[in-house]
């Protein structure tokens, strides 16, 4: 056990080393492209002037009011879709016929992009919170749904059989049998759902925002503020890398029961 340990953290290590350097290198050219003119500097950045205009985003504070507003409306549409989307996912997982309704029109919304609805959806809640907030649900509910649907209906046979042998009722044995087996899948759900609603959010932002950080990125390309709007860019990827890696901590400290060799 010590030596499989110490094999999954050396390979962590090495796997984060081999991410640094591979950043390090496509920001060496892309720094290399800019400062000798192969990109037009009008119309693009570079990484020392993307960190300057990072530096400056963060001191002067203009920074903290979008991403606020960004983690929000993400804080807020994964709350709706944790509280419905796991519920529901186990309730359709253990009933054939429920599964059997609602399968193609899951998988239908789930893989229609939610873009080409975006004027029917400014049309029905305009412009405003409301709208954001359905898009960022859309984009996270699904995911999650899929993963709790397939986990429940890969529930070990075994462990209905003994819910059953007790006597157990339907909801006692969702809430202890089903969810308890169900974990290792709700937590990849949750962990696909994040990085989701966060696209979801962004996308929001850029079509339909007058806050957050999709909206500071057009608003500052469309003034060819592009050092300023690769640093909002930055700001952006390090949020997706800290929720998606914070999930990911979370199923391994929670789910290390369910691991394989």
């Amino acid at each position: 056990m010590a030596r499989r340990g110490r094999r999954r953290g050396s390979g962590r290590r090495l796997n984060l080393i081999l991410g640094v350097v591979g950043l390090a290198v496509v920001l060496a050219v892309w720094q290399l492209c800019s400062s000798t003119g192969i990109v037009d500097p009008n119309f693009s950045s570079s990484p020392a002037g993307a960190f300057v205009a990072l530096i400056d985003s963060v001191t002067s504070g203009t920074i903290w009011s979008p991403l606020g507003s960004t983690l929000s409306i993400v804080a807020l549409g994964m709350a709706i879709s944790v509280v419905v989307g796991i519920p529901v996912g186990l309730l359709i997982g253990r009933n054939k016929y429920l599964y059997g309704l609602t399968d193609p029109l899951i998988s239908i919304l789930y893989s229609v992009p939610y873009v080409v609805f975006l004027p029917m959806l400014i049309f029905w809640f305009g412009i405003g919170m409301n709208a954001r907030l359905v898009i960022v649900v859309w984009s996270a509910m699904f995911p999650l749904l899929i993963n709790v649907i397939a986990g429940t209906r890969n529930l070990d046979p075994a462990y209905a059989q003994v819910s059953r042998v007790y006597c157990a009722s339907r909801m006692y044995t969702l809430r202890a049998v089903a969810f308890p087996a169900t974990l290792p899948y709700i937590l990849a759900g949750v962990r696909q759902a994040v990085g989701r609603a966060l696209i979801g959010a962004i996308v929001a932002e850029l079509f339909m925002g007058s806050s957050g950080l999709g909206y500071q990125v057009q608003l500052q390309t469309s003034n060819f503020e592009m050092d300023d709007a690769m640093a909002s860019i930055a700001v952006i990827a390090v949020v997706a890398i800290a929720l998606t890696r914070g999930v990911g901590y979370l199923e391994r400290r929670f789910t290390f029961w369910s691991a394989t060799d």
